[in-house]
Order: C-alpha cells, then structure tokens, then sequence
C-alpha cells in the first residue's frame, strides 16, 4: 500500500540529525547533552491576566499562570510559559494538546480565550550538562548566568541568528530546553554541533 500524508509515520525535524546529536554529546565526555524532545504539546493561549478566566484555567490545569515576564511555571507534566502581558505558552507531553485545550475552553467559560494550538509549528531541542550554558552563550545575546537567567526563566530570543524561546528547566541539572520553528530546526542543529565540538 502506498504511503499517503494520512497513514505515513509522524517524522520530528530532527529524526535525521539524531545520530548525530547522540555523537555529540557521547563524545563530549558528559560535558554536554543534546537531544530533540519531538511532538510536545504546545498550546498558545491568550486571555486577560486579570480577568477571571485566569484564575479558573490556572485551577484547571492545576497550576498558575505566570504573571511575572520571562518566567514559567511547571506543575506534573505540564509548563507555562510567559510570552507577553496577556500571551502563554503551555507545554504538555505529546499527545494531550486536545485534552488541554478543552479543559482550557472549560474552565474559561464566556470568558474571551483564544487557544491556538501551534504543536506542529515547533520541534524543541534539550541542551544539558555542566557546559549546557556555556554552549548557549556562544550564539545567544541574552547574559545567561544563573543569577540573571536561572531555573524557572525563559525568553524569546535568537540563538546562532534563529528565533527560539529559551527555557531554564526548574533544576539546574535539567539544562534548557530551545523552542525553534520547524523550518529552522535543521539549521539550529547543526548550529549546535559545530559549536559543541569544542567540548569534543
């Protein structure tokens, strides 16, 4: 039988560049790790911060939305992102970006939300290590010391001339995830690489 759009194999961004990233971060000794964590549920949602629909789809999800800028809050598998006064992120694990877009919908009631789910519009890259940061800061503008951008930040900023959002995982040991556009995911990676050959 042919293979159609319908019954082919979902395919990441990255499915050919993962050998690759393996044998970077194998031959870094521990120094780095870099992955591609595909099909994580991505929810833009946008709604009034002070409204009463924020609180009620914060109880719905089960955790707050953040409301201090560039900040992200992480409750069981689910994160929130900060994008703008009244603009999120959620990021869920693969699969469940309906679930979360009914109990958002739900919750919200006669509200005004829009939930638009971007899920297919980013792959997102996992950078890890002792020198996870320091990789980072070769190719990012933003001053990504602990002090200034430790666990439970993120920004929306460029990284090797390619826009992404930038997450400081909640535990230091975590590392970062890098949230980039499809189209530009291969050239991130191979940004990446070469820049991840100095721990070589």
């Amino acid at each position: 039988m042919a293979e159609t759009a319908l019954n082919a194999p979902l395919r990441s961004p990255l499915s050919h560049v993962a050998d690759r990233l393996t044998a970077a971060t194998r031959a870094s000794g521990g120094a780095i790790r870099l992955a591609e964590m595909p099909f994580l549920a991505q929810l833009n949602v946008r709604l009034d911060a002070k409204g009463a629909a924020a609180e009620a789809v914060g109880l719905a999800l089960d955790l707050q939305l953040p409301l201090q800028p560039n900040t992200c809050v992480r409750a069981g598998e689910s994160t929130v992102l900060w994008l703008g006064p009244d603009e999120w992120l959620l990021v869920g694990p693969p699969g469940t970006e309906r679930d979360l877009e009914s109990r958002i919908r739900e919750a919200a009631g006669d509200e005004p939300v829009s939930v638009t789910d971007v899920s297919a519009q980013r792959t997102t890259l996992l950078v890890t290590g002792p020198h996870a940061r320091d990789l980072l800061a070769h190719g990012c503008s933003l001053d990504l010391h602990p002090r200034v951008f430790g666990p439970g930040r993120c920004a929306q900023t460029t990284l090797g001339r390619t826009q992404v959002v930038l997450v400081a995982r909640d535990d230091a040991r975590a590392g970062f995830w890098v949230l980039v556009r499809s189209s530009f995911a291969g050239y991130l990676a191979d940004w990446l690489l070469d820049a991840a050959t100095e721990y070589v």
